[in-house]
């Protein structure tokens, strides 16, 4: 019998199975898909949200605990858990040399118009080579993985773990850390997570998925119907703005549009509807893709002129040009004169004074509803882009309630050998909203935190056990 079994292969799984097994626990970790798909939603990231109280390595200046958490409780609206986030942050400040120990390198600061090298870590390669480096380590250090392996069901007594099951084939384990990501990729949950519109409309139809197509939600809701206590609300998640024309699974951030905010964006009728300039994009991305599934048809247009070329991260795909506002709404298959309506009151409402789109400038629109408070300048530079704009779907919120442990609970009562890290329990840190690399932070904390807890949770039995045996 293992003493830890680990369901999934991204990031939190990783980390949990590298610290039970550096613990002393033998480990298995069980990745439901082929070993080329490898490591779930963590593939596609990019960095790591890191609090720290002065510069640091890779990072610069200073990004405090609390503002941290004020940057976190702004985007949640207060649906969050302080106490865990807290922990969540303070993790952060202190989890990279244990990852370059595992083979992460980290590349030097960032500049530009992203804005986060004061508050984010990135990876030299991406989440894929961080992926890698976890599985080279694991490998090393002697976890068995196994690939193909979607597991099921489980195997329960009480809230105490006892087997895993992939079809008929049946895993025992001394303790079990959960970590198979949320259910993004269901479309049928999806759907009856967002219901019908009042326009008649499935939304969810519309939905691309950022991530792994793997992301089923198998073992979520087998949790759930188990009795497991639960957090958060199946409608929200972490949803971006992406290219409409972007694949169904696994277009990753290559497919994101970072233009917003350095123009207007419009629905299928051609008007504005939410503030471009409300926040740093980083801090602001992951709204447009819920704000984006709420209009009409699930799709938006993002716009601007030549002014903002060369000023965001250019998508995989380029924008459709025209030389003329009116030819670039025939292109989109808008409306032209409703369009060249709202940008013109848009231009006429534009305050311009100092652009700059490193801070939150003093450039804003008057007498417009709705308002773009920073970064508001003219559309009226010639050629004029547009790119459709769908709701991307990163992970989903729905989860397991947990506490510090990390321990999977039935009617608040902890379980005592098994443990939930990564997308399975995100939701008790972020009940709605994101803010860039904080995904990962969760992941990393409550996997190190899961994983130790279940080799204690094994070793433990495993006593036990040699008692039992003894007498």
């Amino acid at each position: 019998m293992v003493d830890v079994l680990v369901v999934g292969g991204g990031n939190a799984a990783l980390c949990a199975a590298l610290m039970a097994r550096e613990a002393g626990a033998s480990v298995l970790l069980l990745e439901a898909a082929p070993r080329e798909w490898r490591g779930g939603n963590s593939q596609h990231t990019r960095n790591l949200r890191c609090m720290h109280d002065a510069p640091q390595d890779v990072l610069v200046d200073a990004y405090p605990e609390e503002e941290y958490w004020q940057d976190l409780l702004k985007v949640t609206g207060g649906l969050t858990n302080e106490h865990l986030a807290r922990l969540v942050i303070r993790e952060s400040s202190t989890c990279r040399d244990w990852m370059r120990r595992h083979g992460v390198n980290f590349q030097p600061p960032l500049s530009g118009a992203l804005h986060v090298a004061r508050t984010n870590a990135f990876f030299m390669g991406g989440g894929k080579a961080l992926v890698n480096a976890y599985y080279r380590s694991a490998e090393a250090l002697g976890v068995r993985i196994r690939y193909d392996a979607p597991v099921d069901s489980l195997e329960l007594d009480g809230g105490r773990f006892v087997a895993a099951r992939i079809g008929d084939e049946r895993i025992e384990a001394r303790a079990c850390v959960l970590a198979a990501g949320g259910f993004e990729s269901n479309r049928e949950w999806m759907r009856e997570a967002w219901g019908q519109n009042e326009r008649g409309e499935w939304p969810a139809d519309n939905f691309l998925i950022r991530g792994t197509r793997y992301n089923m939600g198998v073992l979520l809701k087998f949790m759930l119907d188990a009795g497991a206590d639960s957090i958060g609300d199946p409608s929200q998640s972490h949803c971006v703005a992406i290219d409409a024309r972007a694949p169904l699974y696994d277009g990753g951030i290559c497919t994101r549009i970072d233009c917003v905010s350095l123009g207007v964006v419009v629905n299928r009728e051609a008007r504005r509807f939410y503030d471009e300039g409300e926040d740093f994009w980083p801090k602001r991305y992951a709204i447009w893709g819920r704000l984006t599934a709420m209009q009409p048809g699930q799709i938006a247009y993002s716009i601007i002129d030549a002014k903002a070329v060369g000023r965001f991260m250019p998508p995989v795909f380029p924008g459709v040009q025209a030389d003329t506002l009116p030819e670039l709404a025939v292109k989109l298959g808008l409306d032209p004169a409703t369009f060249e309506t709202t940008i013109r009151d848009y231009n006429a409402a534009c305050r311009v004074g100092t652009f700059d789109h490193t801070a939150l400038d003093d450039c804003h629109t008057e007498g417009l509803a709705p308002a773009k408070t920073h970064w508001a300048r003219p559309i009226d530079t010639a050629p004029f882009y547009g790119y459709a704009l769908r709701p991307g779907i990163t992970f989903t919120y729905l989860g397991l309630k947990v506490d510090d442990t990390a321990a999977v609970r039935f009617n608040d009562v902890p379980s005592d050998n098994l443990f939930v890290a990564g997308e399975m329990m995100a939701g008790n840190v972020l009940g709605k909203g994101y803010t860039a690399g904080v995904g990962m932070s969760i992941g990393t904390a409550f996997g190190r935190i899961a994983g130790t807890r279940a080799a204690a949770a094994a070793r433990g039995r495993h006593n036990a056990e040699a008692q039992h045996e003894a007498a």
